[in-house]
């Protein structure tokens, strides 16, 4: 797996570790609901899904974080499986924002466009450069 891969690997990586918290723990609080774009009438009725995502979120970078680890201890192959596997899942679940988003599951309507962007550019850069 080429360096630009890797590195793309690693920023997702942290960047799905970073919000995650925020997803899980942090979600009642309004000023985080309007960086996640997320209007909600009741908190209390997504808070469930909105930890499960997050913890899903946590999954796929500590996930990548642990396949870059393999891939740099000299298993190449097995690394490279575990992080083109961890990016797929994330490019993937973001695409299924954006068409949750599509369907009018997302209020407001649109509002997962920055969110479905800033979590499938770089899973889509790592499975791109690492065709290359």
């Amino acid at each position: 797996m080429n360096g630009v891969a890797q590195v793309a690997a690693l920023l997702s990586a942290i960047t799905y570790i970073a919000v995650s918290p925020l997803e899980m723990f942090l979600y009642d609080r309004p000023a985080v609901r309007r960086w996640l774009r997320v209007e909600s009438a009741d908190v209390g009725d997504v808070r469930m899904w909105a930890f499960v995502v997050g913890f899903r979120n946590l999954l796929a970078g500590a996930g990548t974080i642990v396949g870059l680890i393999i891939l740099h201890n000299g298993n190449e192959v097995a690394g490279s499986a575990v992080v083109l596997t961890a990016a797929w899942y994330m490019l993937l679940a973001s695409l299924a924002m954006g068409l949750a988003d599509l369907l009018g599951h997302w209020r407001p309507r649109g509002g997962s466009v920055v969110g479905t962007l800033g979590s499938s550019v770089l899973p889509l850069v790592v499975l791109v450069a690492a065709t290359l």
